[in-house]
């Protein structure tokens, strides 16, 4: 089976309306949402005129028409993940926070949909109706275990019909205003990934707190927050999967929290296509108003060369997110390519965000120009969801595992 590089009608569809969204409601309030440090309330207002209030992955899938990510393994080809994978370029072109301020489950979407039971999916992802602006949160991250997944330190033990959580988490996106947050601990550090559970955290859960928002370089209107627990008692209902999936497998938290991954990566490689294509439009558009290119001299010679070069940049890293989604979509595994799209993009995005600016010269530092904005907001494309070692290191285990054993 080939993957297909033509849009389909549904895609062409969603890449339309996602478009009209992102120049409608996001592009033109991104300045002003960034003062904020939140949404826009013309945002907020579209977003519940829209219906975007459910979905998969925030409000993306909303628009996608896209609900679940199919389980790995499964036999019947969608088209879900690419579809989605279209509509979070448009958006993040529009304004890359403002994808992130979108309602629904965002990153904690993925892995009640892998591993919950059917009563957890239900009872945590039916919450987010159309009518609602609710989210939802990952908690992964810590101060000592940050893309090494394994080194989490909190802990959690089983006291009862609850768990009791003790530990720290922080760089989590929305985790203030979430209903509820799927968090990682460990039974205990020195079990590595054999002793990692995933629970799912309400609110106002007893021992809950978010002491602190960070304030960023970019992304400034997405909310970033720590997270704190002590002593935090959460029902044993809670456990995502229940105590079956971790008896069925020894590593369940883990595989989890990788599985979860291997379905997001893409998506935020996506986003930074997104950004850099948008910084390259801006930098074209204003190639085009002051000179003719078709002049022969050595200097427009050199703009031109970046130009192609740029775009030359965007292309690559697009396909390789469409590669990433095409086989997840398959139900095939895809870490190697999920790696793969992260890893380029999130660097391709912080050399075409230069490049602008060097192509605009002075004006490209102005914060009308939008490039400036892109080219901060970018940076953290390449640490977040796992940093561009990581991803390497990832790549390269697969890249050993699938090379042919000589005899």
């Amino acid at each position: 089976m080939s993957i297909e590089f033509e849009l389909t009608p549904k895609m062409r569809k969603v890449r339309d309306m996602s478009r009209m969204f992102a120049e409608t409601y996001l592009r033109p309030y991104a300045l002003e949402a960034e003062e904020l440090c939140g949404p826009h309330p013309a945002f907020i207002d579209a977003c519940k005129q829209f219906g975007l209030g459910s979905g998969g992955m925030g409000a993306a899938s909303s628009i996608s028409g896209s609900k679940e990510a199919p389980a790995a393994g499964a036999a019947k080809e969608t088209s879900s993940n690419r579809t989605m994978i279209v509509a979070i370029e448009e958006l993040a072109w529009g304004d890359p926070a403002g994808v992130l301020n979108m309602p629904g489950p965002g990153l904690g979407g993925p892995p009640v949909q892998f591993t919950g039971t059917p009563e957890q999916r239900e009872r945590f992802l039916s919450i987010f109706t159309p009518d609602s602006f609710k989210f939802g949160a990952y908690a992964l991250t810590e101060p000592d275990a940050g893309s090494d997944a394994k080194a989490i330190q909190m802990t959690c033990r089983k006291d009862g019909d609850h768990w009791v959580l003790n530990g720290n988490k922080f760089y989590i996106t929305n985790g203030k205003k979430a209903e509820w947050t799927v968090v990682f601990a460990t039974l205990d550090p020195t079990l590595g990934r054999a002793g990692q559970r995933a629970f799912v955290v309400e609110k106002d859960t007893p021992g809950f707190t978010v002491p602190k928002l960070e304030k960023k370089m970019g992304l400034r209107a997405s909310e970033t927050a720590w997270q704190s627990f002590e002593d935090c008692r959460v029902p044993a209902s809670n456990l995502l999967g229940g105590e079956a999936h971790y008896e069925a497998k020894a590593k369940g938290g883990f595989k989890t929290a990788m599985k979860t991954f291997d379905a997001t990566r893409p998506l935020v490689a996506a986003m930074a296509v997104g950004i850099a294509r948008a910084a390259y439009e801006i930098a074209r558009d204003w190639v085009r108003e002051r000179y003719s290119l078709s002049q022969h001299t050595a200097r427009y010679r050199r703009v031109q060369d970046k130009l192609e070069w740029m775009r030359t940049e965007i292309e690559t890293a697009r396909y390789l997110c469409w590669k990433a989604a095409w086989l997840l979509d398959l139900g095939r595994e895809n870490a190697k390519e999920s790696s793969m799209s992260k890893a380029y993009a999130g660097k391709m995005v912080d050399r075409v965000t230069s490049a602008a600016i060097e192509v605009m010269g002075p004006e490209g530092v102005l914060r009308e120009r939008m490039v400036e904005k892109l080219y901060r907001d970018q940076k953290v494309y390449d640490i977040f969801e796992g940093t561009g070692q990581i991803q390497r290191l990832v790549i390269s285990r697969r890249l050993f595992k699938d090379a042919p054993r000589s005899s």
